[in-house]
């Protein structure tokens, strides 16, 4: 019986010993599956991230390929030159920082049509000629019995320098008109003629001196005459301002007045009318007021001297044929 209780008692304990270590078995390998599954889940977000890094650098050099061709194309548009502009202002001349924009002439000459024949323009001024036509075209009927048919030019036809330009050259016959540049720059824009054109107006009449008086008692720069000095500031018409301004606006009437010829204004200028006679101009040689003649070189001395920043009066180069007036001292 103690025998049995013995052998009994040892069983017992086998069997406790044998399930103790079962258990620790189980919770170790429940232990090492646990870990294993932490370091498979750790190895495949590893594994996840690096995917997806990587499938982020393709999709970013797929995506950077197009990127880079538009950087080097868009590096490229920008250091090539800008294309070309196919509407294009059309060109043009400011002629002479005051007065009206005119196409450019490419071949500096006059270019018009005419019942006096070719204007025979030459580049060059000579005596008789320049860019704005010979002599005898300007003149066009002046020594016919009927007279003067000047032919029909406009403002824009005319060959000109621009003043400012002009003023540029170190022997511009306009360097006496420095002081007033502003005056005719200013009044030529509001009226819509040439600054050089004025300022020929003054070269011409007065040698752009403001203090001159004429024989038939024309007064300043543009030598006006008396019955346009009304409301001169202080009563003086050879203010300069005033007399630039009053001769500028009554040039712009006859201009209108004669339907845009200019050769016909300017003459008008002068004296000259249309169907003015060689003969009938010179008249007063012999008169007391010599100087009351028309200069029958005026036109030419003006648009192929003055208008060229030439001194018509230069005695290396004395522009016309006439020279009516040098029988009057």
């Amino acid at each position: 019986m103690r025998l049995l209780t013995s052998t009994f008692a040892l069983l017992l304990s086998l069997v406790v010993v044998n399930a103790a270590s079962l258990h620790d078995n189980a919770n170790i390998a429940a232990r090492h599956a646990h870990l294993s599954k932490r370091v498979t889940s750790l190895e495949m977000r590893a594994s996840n991230s690096t995917s997806r890094r990587c499938k982020k650098n393709r999709n970013t050099n797929k995506a950077s390929t197009p990127a880079a061709n538009n950087l080097v194309g868009d590096k490229a548009t920008s250091s090539a030159p800008p294309p070309a502009k196919t509407s294009a202002a059309p060109a043009k001349n400011n002629n002479n920082n005051g007065g009206t924009s005119k196409p450019v002439n490419a071949a500096g000459l006059i270019n018009v049509q005419s019942n006096c024949g070719s204007s025979r323009a030459t580049k060059e001024v000579t005596k008789f000629s320049g860019p704005n036509g010979h002599i005898d075209w300007l003149n066009c009927g002046f020594e016919t019995d009927g007279g003067w048919q000047p032919p029909f030019v406009r403002v824009q036809d005319i060959i000109t320098q621009p003043l400012s330009t002009a003023l540029q050259n170190p022997s511009s016959p306009f360097k006496a008109c420095a002081r007033f540049i502003w005056m005719f720059e200013k009044y030529g824009g509001e009226y819509g003629i040439p600054a050089i054109m004025l300022a020929s107006f003054a070269m011409q009449e007065s040698s752009c001196n403001p203090e001159t008086v004429g024989g038939g008692g024309e007064q300043g720069l543009m030598q006006i005459t008396r019955e346009k000095c009304g409301g001169a500031p202080g009563g003086n018409c050879r203010d300069p301002e005033f007399n630039i301004r009053t001769a500028t606006r009554f040039f712009s009437d006859t201009l209108k007045n004669n339907g845009g010829n200019v050769l016909l204004s300017a003459g008008a200028y002068n004296g000259w009318h249309r169907g003015l006679t060689r003969w009938k101009a010179f008249a007063a040689a012999n008169s007391a007021c010599c100087r009351c003649q028309n200069n029958g070189d005026y036109l030419h001395q003006f648009f192929n001297g003055w208008c060229q920043n030439i001194n018509a009066y230069d005695h290396r180069l004395r522009l016309g044929k006439y020279f009516n007036l040098d029988v009057c001292g």
